[in-house]
């Protein structure tokens, strides 16, 4: 079992700041992409950005100039610096992990942590 533990979610003020983090453990595994996507209610789960075990990122447009992913991969834990936030970018966000789990391929997905903007 690949398990993920997120933290970081809080309320904030729009304009501010917060940062996501997300940690695998477990054994026999190894990550390709992270990444982050996100839920509001009433609406379609939605990416938000992902990153490869090479550093390759991707990221929604809506949140592009605003939201840093980035990851150390000794630590298996995955980043997500949020700036600039806005009251759309209230949601679940869930820290999602791919790759192998004994040369099985997988996708995790951690519990969730909510981020809530205000105007």
């Amino acid at each position: 079992q690949v398990q993920l533990v997120e933290s970081g979610g809080g309320l904030v003020q729009a304009g501010g700041s917060l940062r996501l983090s997300c940690a695998a453990s477990g054994s026999g595994f190894s990550i390709n992409t992270m990444g982050w996507y996100r839920q509001a209610p009433g609406k379609q789960r939605e990416l938000v950005a992902t990153i490869t075990t090479g550093g390759s990122t991707d990221y929604a447009d809506s949140v592009k100039g605003r939201f840093t992913i980035s990851r150390d991969n000794a630590k298996n834990t995955v980043y997500l610096q949020m700036n600039n936030l806005k009251p759309e970018d209230t949601a679940l966000y869930y820290c999602n992990a791919e790759g192998t789990y004994y040369a099985v391929r997988f996708k995790s997905w951690g519990q969730g942590t909510q981020v809530t903007v205000s105007s």
